[in-house]
């Protein structure tokens, strides 16, 4: 992890109000989150999270009850994996390598929520899949740049 420093500060501020906009728009009951990923300083995909399709909001099922196989406890499609969607629907996974993702939360009067310690190993595995190379998330002490494959590996060993 190291501090922002490619893109200008008011860059970064720019990309992230933008994925807290898109945070805005989430249709889940349990987290509001947004995401944009950015390649030359051009926006390439956006997104929320809500439910798939047009299925019924799970957002309030307790996990617990769920089968040990059912890996995927989400009730929605994150919103990372939307803006992934997003950029490949209008260009080809060749224009996703060396992007960066921008993602942030609201709570649900729509003020920022900064991000934790990076966890969600789902959005890790598809971000290096399709070759973003970078995510940046808004801490409580500044905004964070992650290395892609140094993120799926604190992913991984999240232990809360």
């Amino acid at each position: 992890m190291y501090k922002v420093k490619s893109f200008s500060k008011k860059d970064y501020n720019r990309f992230l109000s933008l994925a807290e906009e898109q945070a805005k728009l989430a249709t889940c009951k349990r987290a509001k989150c947004g995401a944009v990923i950015v390649k030359d300083y051009g926006i390439i995909g956006i997104g929320f999270n809500s439910p798939p399709g047009n299925s019924k909001p799970l957002c309030h099922v307790d996990k617990k009850t769920l089968h040990e196989k059912v890996t995927d406890k989400t009730c929605c499609v994150h919103a990372e994996r939307r803006a992934m969607d997003n950029a490949l629907s209008d260009f080809n996974k060749k224009v996703l390598k060396n992007s960066t993702i921008f993602f942030s939360r609201v709570d649900e009067k729509g003020h920022v929520v900064f991000s934790g310690k990076p966890y969600c190993t789902r959005c890790s595995k598809d971000a290096l899949d399709v070759g973003i190379s970078k995510w940046v998330l808004r801490h409580d002490s500044g905004i964070y740049t992650y290395d892609a494959g140094e993120y799926h590996e604190l992913s991984r060993n999240y232990n809360g």
